[in-house]
């Protein structure tokens, strides 16, 4: 016999848990839960390098409530196992969850061949949905993917949208800080993401953009919308609102450090700024979201209180987590459990793939002389600039013709490996950052004529990034691309695209960012005469730049 626990809520009858009754003596087998454990020793060994990567990435401060997602998760899992009993009738949809559990091996294999640990862990939290989708089948185990898609939150972001992100949201907290401080009759000016209180200058680095609030109060209003009982645009605006509540708590936090500061001085920056991260900051949006679901409950005239409004029911939980001993053995788990396991050895017991060495001259080595163009000195980067580039090689430095009225300024950044977290940043991110609007950004090809391209005067079209950027009444032409194992590449998505393919098919994912600059005269015409100027330059080093990046 089984004692069921019922409990009845507006007329229905809701199954609140299954589970052997105190008073009868039931033996589990043992063939399920063996299966169960071979799966996961499988796993561990697929997704080892995703899992590693996790540890590491739960070290920045973005990130450091990750490991609190997996015990969340369990318990929201845990939580609604009570109302999703095993549904002993579902043999045959557990297939459904083995072809899941399949695709994310083949996803996890992808990954490790790439060397792209984000992508192994993306994999491990679909292989999870599907282990679930075998144990449960198909009808019963589809209603668990609110624990499953809570588990995203413990993932780093892709480094492409992670910079992106930080930079849009260092300037609207710059925005809305610097407009705080006007209000209070503070002269202030913006640049890019400095904050200029005339002695004291105040710079929104990628610390205070926002993001390590961001992500742990993302994940709390996700919790808060599935526990809350209550309409579903209640949950969706408790879901959706984490995001501006954030900006804005950040926003006055830089707001009040620059009040702080031009009162009493730039220790105030250091002081307050520390008192206030974190858990401060973290608390105060929660707290928000406590009173935005108690505004919503007023207005739906929803007189209970907050307490019975959220199921923070954490009885029983204990005895739903013994259940695991009563998993059923099945073909659908068997062919799970030995694919993983098959899989996970495989790749444990074949030979390390040796990283392609692939020769080539450091940029130091980079002439100084291009036909009538002569280099100056190359300049070093700040040391934070330099900390957030994480180049293995780079080249900063300016030439010079006498057939041209103005410079052009070269900057190369080289990469050995554009995978395992380290990758190209591209300048829509960093250009921003220093305090220039880049307006008419196109991809185009421009015409170029040199030694590299043939010879005989013929121009042949080299795809580049397009842009003018300005600063005030200064503007300048920028023309940049990824060089990419003999890849001209304009697109950043294109760029990590054909880096994953390299990295499977030719054991390589090096590459590199070309910049060039040049400034734009006042004068009718300077426009085009400064695309002259680059194309010109870019003629003469086109033929020199495979022996610092290699094809």
């Amino acid at each position: 016999m089984v004692a069921e626990g019922v409990v009845r809520v507006n007329k229905r009858v809701t199954v609140l848990t299954e589970f052997p009754a105190p008073t009868e003596r039931r033996t589990f087998g043992t063939a399920g839960p063996l299966l169960l454990a071979l799966a996961i020793a499988g796993a561990i060994a697929v997704f080892w390098s995703g899992i590693l990567s996790l540890g590491d990435a739960w070290t920045a401060p973005e990130y450091s409530h990750g490991p609190l997602i997996p015990v969340l998760s369990g318990y929201l899992f845990l939580r609604q196992l009570k109302t999703v009993p095993p549904d002993p009738g579902a043999r045959r949809t557990r297939w459904p969850g083995v072809l899941v559990m399949a695709g994310a091996l083949v996803i996890a294999t992808g990954g490790n061949l790439a060397r792209i640990p984000d992508i192994v862990t993306y994999a491990m939290i679909i292989w999870i949905y599907g282990l679930i989708l075998v144990t449960f089948g198909w009808q019963r185990g589809r209603q668990f993917w609110p624990p499953v898609l809570h588990l995203v939150f413990m993932l780093p972001l892709p480094s492409i949208l992670y910079w992106q992100l930080s930079i849009k949201l260092q300037f609207i907290s710059s925005e809305l800080g610097v407009a705080l401080i006007r209000l209070m009759d503070i002269p202030v000016f913006l640049d890019g993401n400095v904050i200029d209180l005339g002695i004291y200058k105040l710079q929104v680095a990628e610390a205070c953009s926002g993001l390590r609030y961001l992500f742990p109060v993302m994940s709390f209003s996700y919790i808060f919308s599935v526990l809350y009982r209550g309409p579903v645009w209640h949950k969706a605006v408790l879901l959706l609102s984490a995001a501006p509540i954030t900006v804005l708590m950040n926003s006055f936090r830089i707001g009040m450090i620059g009040v702080l500061v031009d009162n009493y001085g730039i220790e105030q920056a250091e002081g307050f700024l520390h008192y206030f991260e974190g858990w401060v900051i973290f608390i105060a949006c929660v707290l928000i979201l406590f009173a935005l679901a108690r505004l919503m409950q007023w207005i739906g005239r929803d007189r209970r209180p907050l307490g019975e409004a959220l199921d923070l029911d954490v009885t029983g939980l204990g005895a739903q987590a013994r259940r695991v001993f009563a998993v059923r053995a099945s073909d659908g788990l068997a062919a799970g459990a030995l694919a993983t396991l098959l899989v996970g050895v495989a790749w444990h017991l074949s030979p390390e793939r040796a990283a392609a060495d692939v020769p080539r001259d450091p940029l130091v080595l980079f002439p100084r002389t291009l036909d009538t163009w002569t280099a100056g000195a190359p300049r070093r980067l700040e040391s934070n600039i330099e900390a957030v580039l994480k180049a293995d090689d780079y080249l900063s430095i300016g030439y010079a013709s006498p057939e041209h009225a103005q410079p052009v300024d070269l900057f190369i950044a080289y990469y050995e490996k554009q995978t395992e977290g380290a990758g190209i940043h591209s300048p829509q991110v960093c250009i921003p950052a220093a305090g220039w609007e880049m307006s008419r950004i196109t991809d185009t090809t421009v015409p170029v004529t040199g030694p590299g391209t043939g010879g005989g005067g013929t121009p042949i079209g080299i795809p580049v990034n397009r842009a003018v950027i300005q600063r005030g009444l200064e503007r300048q032409l920028v023309y940049y691309w990824f060089e990419q194992r003999g890849r001209r590449v304009t697109s950043d998505y294109a760029a990590k695209a054909t880096t994953i393919l390299d990295s499977v098919t030719r054991g390589r994912s090096d590459g590199a960012l070309v910049r060039l600059i040049t400034p734009i005269g006042l004068d009718q015409g300077a426009e085009a005469a400064a695309d002259a100027r680059l194309q010109a330059f870019l003629g003469q080093m086109t033929d020199v730049l495979p022996r610092f990046v290699p094809e």
